[in-house]
């Protein structure tokens, strides 16, 4: 278990006020004119030897992102943009942070954008996200008091401004591309890269997206040293993460703890264990509602790290693990989830747009037992149809879940369907599917 001196986010429950008084007395804008002192090349190193890996669900090396900013700024300027758009279901960390660790995310832009080359940074946050981002502006507007932010930002001679822009509660508006269209007043929907964002990004600028938790733990990292972060968890799978634990366990919590903990101490130890024990567990899904779920006996012994749950199949992703013991329905569980991607599909892709619909109503009929053993290829090849075919990564987290059902949970699926076809043809199928529940789709 992670120890107390090794915690980055002290006030992860508010015990020691947010304001920015006492994030000073936890230790938040310590030094930080030393550190805007180095040049920007070290501060990058340093972030690349410390091994972080980004916290809003790909994993990509931080470091490296942030060196795909040119290092020359010509007539185009920098921009730092950070994503706040938590919409990932069963995902609330980035929620903590912007509440109870403002201070945290502020600096950590501040030098994140001094490494980019960036005077400006804009903060997207959700829409339904309204009171956390008052709290975050009334954080920045201390800031500003203090002179940690505008001209000469903390006496480093760097000009800095940061932004808050509210998004319309678009789950699309995660992804980094949509983002910045929606920012720029367009429809949120996913460009075509490359051009990629660090050349071509906000305004057609160079642009460095990065997501809250990554950007927060940046002045922990610049201040103990990338050897103190790299030491935590295993090789790159370094330092602390904020995992989120909800559904069937007994106290549903956010937690600070050490890369590569067990899954198993995180749901027993901080989150009261199963509601009716370990035994009743059915599935955990690991990483949000994208990523595929993990049966029971896998639960007994995974570690919660990128490399161990792509051994599984699977992903940290944000690190919201949901937990479905026996007494949950686990099809009528995805075919929830299924509705949900159905209907945050921005419907740039024909796979996606069409193909999450397919999936819904497939699963539909496996829940309520009226469906043949030839739906549940079916179902598979459709996942297939849209993984890999699509703009963004939307359509493999909407693919992935399902992928999971049918990989740990094909028997159960096997039982309610009808040895005999339902559908004599096989063509008949795809128009059957599509009637199916077509009241309760347009209700």
């Amino acid at each position: 278990m992670l120890k107390d001196k090794d915690r980055i986010f002290k006030n992860l429950y508010n015990d020691l006020g947010w304001e920015i008084e006492n994030s000073i007395k936890r230790g938040d804008w310590e030094n930080t004119d030393k550190i805007l002192s180095k040049e920007k090349e070290n501060i990058i190193q340093e972030i690349k030897d410390s091994e972080l890996r980004g916290r809003g669900g790909a994993g990509f090396p931080t470091g490296l992102k942030l060196s795909f900013a040119p290092k020359v700024i010509g007539s185009r300027p920098h921009y730092l943009v950070i994503n706040a758009d938590e919409s990932e279901p069963g995902t609330c960390k980035d929620r903590d942070i912007l509440r109870f660790e403002p201070q945290k995310l502020i600096e950590g832009c501040l030098i994140a954008g001094y490494a980019v080359g960036a005077h400006t940074c804009y903060i997207y946050i959700r829409g339904e996200y309204y009171r956390e981002g008052e709290r975050l502006q009334k954080a920045i507007d201390q800031a500003y008091k203090k002179n940690f932010l505008g001209k000469n930002a903390c006496g480093s001679k760097w000009n800095f401004d940061i932004y808050i822009h509210f998004g319309a509660g678009a789950y699309i508006c995660g992804e980094e591309t949509a983002l910045l269209e929606s920012l720029e007043g367009n429809k949120g929907q996913p460009r075509l890269k490359p051009p990629f964002p660090a050349l071509v990004g906000l305004y057609g600028c160079p642009t460095i997206v990065n997501n809250v938790e990554t950007i927060a733990v940046l002045p922990t990292i610049m201040r103990r040293g990338a050897k103190w972060f790299a030491s935590l968890g295993r090789p790159k799978n370094t330092g602390t993460k904020i995992f989120c634990i909800s559904g069937n366990v007994n106290y549903p919590c956010n937690v600070e703890e050490e890369m590569g903990v067990k899954l198993k101490d995180l749901i027993e130890e901080h989150a009261g264990g199963v509601i009716g024990g370990w035994n009743n567990l059915q599935a955990v899904i690991p990483g949000g509602s994208s990523m595929p779920l993990l049966p029971k006996n896998v639960c007994e012994t995974i570690t919660m790290d990128f490399d161990s749950l792509i051994k599984e199949k699977s992903g940290l992703g944000t690190a919201g693990i949901v937990v479905i013991n026996k007494d949950q329905d686990i099809i009528k569980s995805i075919a929830r989830i299924a509705k949900f991607y159905k209907h945050e599909s921005c419907g740039q892709c024909t796979p996606c747009r069409e193909g999450c619909g397919w999936m819904w109503r497939i699963l539909e009929r496996m829940s309520e037992g009226e469906s043949n053993y030839n739906e549940i290829d079916l179902l598979y090849n459709v996942t297939k149809q849209i993984e890999g075919h699509t703009i963004c990564a939307f359509g493999e987290g909407s693919s992935w879940p399902v992928q999971g059902l049918l990989r740990h949970f094909r028997k159960e699926i096997e039982k309610r369907s009808h040895e005999e076809p339902l559908i004599k043809k096989k063509a008949d199928i795809p128009y059957l599917v599509d009637q199916h529940l077509l009241e309760k789709e347009n209700a």
